[in-house]
């Protein structure tokens, strides 16, 4: 079962903030400049979690994972200033 997730951070260094730029948009959608939002199961949030340990700087950078519960079932309430805000929606994934 997936979860939707907000995952933002903040990272110290351009070059570490690039690698995690880049792995985060193999898992989710860009939402704002450190900000994504992702559905997720259980094993591909233990692999983005694996991969970030490997990027971050733990005594420099902050990254938070906020569950927003199951994808299919939370009713995500935002309110959005500028731009509109939509849900990440399921789509399947060819590799």
């Amino acid at each position: 079962m997936e979860h939707l997730y907000f995952i933002s951070y903040d990272i110290r260094d351009r070059r570490r903030w690039a690698r995690v730029f880049k792995t985060m948009k193999g898992y989710g959608e860009w939402m704002q400049f450190s900000v994504f939002q992702c559905r997720l199961n259980k094993m591909r949030l233990l692999k983005l979690e694996s991969a970030l340990n490997d990027i971050v700087k733990h005594d420099e950078d902050h990254v938070l994972i906020a569950d927003l519960g199951p994808a299919d079932e939370v009713k995500v309430k935002v309110h959005s200033i500028g731009l509109s805000f939509a849900p990440a929606v399921h789509e399947s994934v060819i590799v």
